[in-house]
């Protein structure tokens, strides 16, 4: 009998221990979410020119319930560096030096997943979020970015957060051609706070963002 009693407390914690794990791994999580770039590229000495590009930009994703996919898209504008302009001896009296243009990067329909162990070190570190994977469209100032005619990009999106706020951090991490340009190293930006719509579906501010 005391046996059996110990048997039945021991299925009891394990069935405990399963439903609290299911119910974090079904954690509501904001169908929208929006906030903004702010990175540098790395020196590139194999490039022309060099960098760092200065990437100033603004994102959003839309999880599509669950159907384990979304959209993502990014809005970013990009210009040489202050370090570009002394590195380079460059004049920075002169108009366009900085080579300024546009990026309108999209995924549509990509993965999303919850294995965040795949994503960038961040300090002080995130410790829960998601994943989404996919492969990416590029523009150039309005039209196809020059690299997207030698082959596809793929594009990894890490939208993670900590204790106080759980989806604070996002980066942007490029494979394929695009990496000549951006670099593949994660490119990082901040998730701005959720408002009360974001919670309803076909909630959309007018001005591309969620």
């Amino acid at each position: 009998m005391n046996g059996s009693f110990k048997w039945i407390t021991r299925f009891m914690v394990v069935l405990v221990l399963a439903a609290g794990i299911g119910a974090l791994a079904q954690a509501p999580t904001p169908r929208h979410l929006s906030g903004t770039i702010s990175d540098y590229t790395l020196l590139n000495p194999k490039a022309s020119p060099t960098g760092p590009y200065e990437m100033r930009g603004h994102w959003s994703a839309h999880l599509k319930g669950n159907s384990g996919k979304a959209d993502f898209s990014a809005d970013m504008a990009m210009e040489l560096s202050d370090y570009w302009v002394v590195a380079s001896n460059s004049n920075a009296t002169v108009d366009g030096i900085r080579g300024a243009h546009t990026h309108h990067i999209t995924m549509t329909d990509a993965m999303v997943s919850f294995d965040t162990s795949v994503c960038p070190a961040q300090s002080p570190a995130t410790t829960m979020g998601f994943v989404l994977t996919g492969p990416v469209s590029i523009t150039g100032n309005g039209s196809p970015a020059p690299f997207e005619a030698k082959g596809p990009s793929t594009l990894q999106v890490c939208i993670t957060g900590g204790s106080e706020v759980p989806l604070s951090n996002v980066t942007l991490a490029f494979t394929g051609f695009a990496t000549g340009h951006f670099g593949s190293q994660p490119i990082h930006g901040v998730v701005g706070f959720p408002r009360k719509s974001n919670d309803h579906d076909g909630d959309h501010n007018g001005d591309g963002h969620y």
